[in-house]
């Protein structure tokens, strides 16, 4: 992996207050080594992490994964209630899921228009709204 990535992905940890273990950067490098934002699934960086020579099992990818999320780091999306992604860009966007190849990808946010949500019931309120498309090649 190259040291750069390995930077960036220390720095991302820093950031965020977390402690850059050494499974951590490895797979850190592999989210934001290159500074673009990632859709992963555990199953998907476990593989990436093996392809790079990293010795990481896939329960601490998937623990890890947890950790970037409640860091704040990443957010986590769940696709069908049983597939969950992990992405890399915090910012409020919608996301296609490509149900040919169970893709998930970013969707662009200024042709998404909501109008009204529906009131949310006595003694809650709304937390987010996440909005994937489902999407099937013709």
């Amino acid at each position: 992996m190259a040291p750069e990535a390995s930077l960036r992905g220390t720095e991302w940890l820093n950031g965020a207050g977390l402690r850059p273990t050494r499974q951590r950067v490895a797979l850190a490098a592999l989210l934001v080594g290159d500074g673009r934002n990632r859709h992963v699934t555990a199953e998907s960086l476990y593989a990436s992490a093996m392809d790079h020579g990293q010795s990481v099992s896939l329960a601490t990818v998937y623990n890890t994964l947890r950790a970037f999320c409640d860091a704040g780091l990443m957010r986590e999306i769940t696709v069908d209630g049983s597939k969950s992604y992990f992405d890399t860009n915090m910012h409020d966007h919608p996301h296609f899921f490509w149900e040919d190849d169970g893709a998930l990808t970013d969707a662009p946010s200024d042709e998404l228009v909501i109008s009204r949500l529906p009131k949310a019931p006595e003694g809650a309120e709304v937390a987010k709204v996440d909005v994937v498309i489902r999407l099937r090649r013709r």
